[in-house]
């Protein structure tokens, strides 16, 4: 049972890292820059941890850039305005991926400014093989560390990890919490202190400053990503503009 619940805590932080450090802060922002060797390095440990709910960073990235440019109206990606609950909202974020994905869709050039790609990766990653590869080998280690029938309920959180990553943010953190700032959309701070979502739950903090690197505002608002952030700075592998 303790080797089950560390695995799960361990993939939701490296697979949350991931998609707050690289997929969003780098690469939908360009909050911080690092090398070639580096974005293909974090490119690639964003796929082993997110595994079978991979999403590539550049399709990320233009809905995300969209979701800011459109925020609660009907060219939304992702909004509780538009959607009745929180199972269509997600049903049609993943279609709206996979027609980024697939080039089904006209993408405006502004969100198509510097975005990483790995195009190679993403064939990879995207199919149908790897998503059931990962799922088997969550199966797998399920089967022989459960110690308990009902852990298998915490199957479904690995296999749709980065879907439910998103919809905490997307939904709940436009509906409930509190505001810094008044601004002309629902973007709230879900939690006070957020240690779940490792930064992303200061939503409305985002909103307004959204190439900040840092999502604190208050001298409360701790955000454990950005800790990396500053460390990796300080390291070299990434670089932080001075302003």
């Amino acid at each position: 049972m303790i080797f089950i619940l560390l695995f799960l805590i361990v993939h939701w932080y490296l697979s949350l890292f991931m998609q707050t450090f690289f997929h969003h802060r780098y690469a939908s922002h360009r909050a911080f820059t690092m090398s070639r060797f580096w974005e293909r390095f974090f490119y690639l440990t964003a796929y082993i941890t997110q595994g079978s709910s991979y999403i590539s960073p550049r399709v990320y990235a233009i809905m995300h850039r969209m979701h800011h440019a459109y925020t609660d109206t009907a060219m939304d990606p992702h909004s509780p305005a538009n959607d009745r609950n929180i199972f269509v909202m997600m049903w049609h974020a993943r279609q709206m991926t996979n027609n980024i994905y697939q080039a089904k869709v006209l993408i405006e050039q502004r969100f198509l400014k510097n975005l990483p790609q790995w195009r190679s990766l993403d064939v990879i990653a995207h199919s149908a093989l790897s998503r059931l590869g990962w799922i088997t080998i969550y199966v797998l280690i399920y089967f022989i560390f459960s110690s308990s029938a009902w852990l298998l309920l915490l199957l479904p959180i690995h296999i749709l990890m980065v879907p439910i990553q998103g919809v905490i943010i997307n939904w709940f953190a436009h509906k409930y919490g509190s505001i810094n700032f008044k601004l002309k959309n629902t973007s709230t701070n879900l939690f006070k202190i957020d240690f779940l979502m490792m930064g992303e739950a200061y939503h409305n903090n985002h909103h307004k400053n959204p190439a900040q690197v840092n999502f604190g505002f208050k001298w409360f608002e701790m955000d454990a990503t950005y800790f990396f952030i500053r460390l990796f700075n300080w390291t070299k592998i990434i670089r932080i503009p001075k302003h």
